[in-house]
């Protein structure tokens, strides 16, 4: 099972894990927090289904790959929902991290999951130095500035909001590094790779939007209706449901499409589509709504 493979990559390099001396044990305990238990895990299921499509002839490297980017995507979401950016009460069903061990806290748990992020990728260097070098640059290109999650966070505070960047960079940039990082893992060219994993982005983040409208907490395990109380920017604000609707349907139309010729691309094309039912709960919209 894939999942449990991801678990276990995840438990292999999580920094709370390695822990043999003295350490701030708020910390620690934050850090598992955060990372235990999962969501769907779908950055890292896409990325290591990408590197089997390939071949996947290093699966120790296509791990630390994946585990690294569930990391940075942990952090994410844990500075994501802290007082100076949503605020947020309620992350996977439980309290957020800031909630449950103090903002301090909090902001050294996300920090501390970026910095073990690349050194999970690093501890390969002997595996497959090349693909390595590359894996650390291309989860460094979809994590910071100008292209990845931090630009995205930043594209809330601006004045003028580009929606198709903001999308791309804020959920896009991970789900290109999850194709893209796939396939440098298996020794493949990853720049084929981009188109998929913006489209699995976009789709996400509309499903996301969709789902911040027409559910409720008790569906998505965080609050609803973020995105109009903060402010942000969204499909649903730009199109209306129905046109917001109407883009995801697009989006997903073109995803199977794009998938590069590759040794597993049925089994790959059988993955997107199952993500692509799941999002399809978007359309409809919480009784109680």
């Amino acid at each position: 099972m894939l999942n449990d493979r991801i678990e276990k990559a995840i438990q292999t390099h999580i920094c709370s894990g390695a822990v043999v001396t003295p350490a701030p044990s708020k910390l620690h305990k934050s850090i598992d927090y955060a990372v235990f238990p999962g969501g769907a895990r779908i950055r890292p299921l896409i990325l290591i289904s990408v590197a089997m499509a390939c071949g996947d002839d290093a699966p120790s490297v296509t791990d630390a790959a994946a585990s690294a980017l569930e990391m940075i995507h942990c952090a994410s979401l844990v500075h994501d929902d802290l007082p100076c950016f949503d605020n947020s009460a309620l992350r996977r069903g439980k309290a957020t991290v800031h909630r449950a061990f103090g903002e301090t806290t909090a902001v050294l748990a996300g920090d501390s999951l970026i910095v073990n992020a690349f050194s999970a990728v690093a501890s390969q260097g002997s595996v497959a130095p090349h693909r390595v070098i590359d894996l650390v640059t291309y989860l460094a290109k979809y994590t910071g500035f100008p292209n990845g999650i931090c630009a995205g966070q930043a594209w809330e505070d601006e004045a003028t909001i580009d929606l198709g960047a903001y999308h791309l960079s804020k959920t896009g940039a991970l789900f290109i590094a999850a194709t893209q990082m796939g396939a440098i893992a298996a020794g493949h060219d990853p720049e084929p790779w981009q188109e998929l994993g913006a489209r699995i982005g976009q789709a996400f983040q509309i499903a996301d939007d969709l789902l911040d409208v027409l559910s409720d907490t008790s569906d998505t395990g965080k609050p609803a209706g973020q995105d109009a109380k903060n402010g942000r920017p969204s499909a649903v604000t730009e199109y209306g449901v129905e046109g917001a609707q109407q883009l995801l349907r697009n989006v997903l139309g073109g995803a199977i499409a794009s998938i590069p010729s590759c040794p597993g691309e049925a089994q790959l094309a059988k993955m997107v589509q199952m993500q692509s039912r799941r999002m399809m709960s978007a359309y409809q919209p919480h009784p109680n709504a």
